[in-house]
């Protein structure tokens, strides 16, 4: 199969400059590939190379995928006569860069099976020793756009952290063994927070990222925006408040979903969230930490956004704007069920929130919008490769918000725009419902 040589990589015009020293930029570096190596540690090798859909990809590939990242948009740039030890990875380690060179079919990564994981861990560990020397011998003139671009690697790697562990659920659901990711206990509490409505005003608030710090460029430009007044529900809708809709037959009536919605629940049989099944009459489902029954409590997850909007349909409300949500989560400390909790599933809410204040906005689930993903007032990509990051994406994908059980803490931030097709499901995504005031 021929392929073109990979393209050089243009400089790159950023939103946002690096806050930090090259020791604590360093120590992040390390603290974000170590992570991603205990991840893995629960797989076998076999674990490693499958690919279960074509939305998914193998734990090998974001382990290289991420590497080939750092190799390609910072040591090919700023160290001087760098020379790739493996200049072929560029074609099959590619992801959507066109700028970058051609790249090897995305539904077929599963079908790759050398380099082996051995040898892309071996790959990870030179990357790695190449970027310390970078990072600890770097000249002051460079500085400030080594720097930024790091940063921006480390937040991407971030990103493919949540795709290892909701990819490798994806790929063990398959197994009719129900092989764990981690022993955990199931959890028993089974108490239901009473669902109270948080009001905010209306009038104009302030929407988007104010470049002090890291964010990407979906989330600039800062902008105003005036919002009705509205409330939002102060929890996550429930398995139990779920199982309600299922059994009053929401997944039979037409009247709930929105025609691309209907469609996909025929086409595909949808009668449950993902990963649901219904066995001796009680409801089940797959984990990360086996099959477990579904607990009424938890949080439902592997919604998607047809799914979320037919349910608030259905409980008379709807879905949140993604102004809505950022203005009701702004003053808000970004805290919660997160990947460093190593729960890797929704928890219920431990106590019930006090009066006028939101609970999960942070961790446990992404929570769908009704916004469409596009552009703010302003908006201008990024130069250079790097602007195919975000930009090119803004069509027929709908807005989550708020991470996940998944996702690292230091990732996310109130202002994050997440975004995704309305039929995908495996992600860890629910429902916060919302209402006019």
């Amino acid at each position: 199969m021929s392929h073109t040589r990979p393209q050089p990589v243009t400089s790159d015009k950023l939103y946002f400059s690096f806050v930090g020293t090259p020791e604590s930029l360093l120590e992040d570096y390390q603290q974000v590939r170590d992570h991603s190596k205990k991840l893995c540690q629960p797989l076998r090798v076999e674990d490693y190379v499958v690919q279960s859909m074509d939305d998914a990809s193998p734990t090998k590939w974001h382990l290289a995928h991420t590497s080939w990242f750092f190799e390609t948009f910072v040591l090919a740039r700023f160290r001087s006569n760098y020379r790739s030890s493996h200049p072929q990875y560029s074609f099959l380690f590619n992801s959507y860069y066109v700028q970058a060179g051609d790249r090897y079919p995305r539904p077929l990564r599963g079908l790759v099976t050398r380099p082996t994981v051995a040898e892309v861990f071996e790959y990870r560990d030179d990357i790695d020793q190449e970027m310390v020397k970078l990072i600890e011998q770097a000249s002051q003139d460079i500085w400030e756009a080594l720097a930024s671009i790091i940063e921006i690697g480390i937040h991407h790697e971030q990103q493919h952290q949540e795709l290892i562990l909701t990819d490798i659920k994806h790929v063990l659901s398959f197994n009719p063994l129900y092989p764990t990711y981690v022993e955990q206990a199931p959890t028993l509490d089974r108490s239901v927070a009473e669902t109270k409505w948080i009001s905010f005003q209306e009038g104009l608030y302030r929407i988007g990222h104010d470049g002090k710090g890291f964010c990407y460029d979906n989330e600039m430009s800062l902008h105003q925006y005036f919002l009705e007044g509205f409330q939002l529900a102060n929890r996550l809708v429930t398995n139990g408040e779920y199982l309600e809709f299922i059994e009053d037959g929401g997944y039979g009536n037409p009247t709930l979903w929105l025609s691309d919605g209907w469609s996909t629940v025929a086409q595909e049989g949808w009668q449950a969230p993902l990963y649901w099944e219904k066995t001796d009459g009680q409801w089940k489902h797959y984990t990360l930490h086996g099959i477990r029954l579904v607990n009424p409590a938890e949080p439902v997850c592997h919604i998607s956004l047809y799914e979320a909007d037919a349910f608030a349909h259905w409980a008379g409300t709807r879905l949140p704007t993604e102004e809505e949500w950022e203005t009701a989560s702004s003053k808000l400390p970004a805290r919660g069920n997160f990947v460093h909790t190593e729960a890797y599933h929704p928890l219920p809410l431990s106590q019930p929130p006090a009066n006028g204040e939101l609970a999960q906005m942070f961790g446990d689930l992404w929570e769908w919008t009704q916004s469409p993903y596009t552009c703010y007032p302003g908006y201008k990509p990024m130069t250079g490769v790097l602007g195919e990051y975000n930009g090119k994406f803004m069509s027929n994908q709908m807005v989550l918000r708020g991470g996940s059980c998944a996702t690292s803490q230091s990732h996310i931030r109130n202002t994050y725009r997440n975004f995704f097709p309305p039929a995908a499901r495996w992600q860890f995504s629910g429902i916060r419902l919302a209402r006019d005031a």
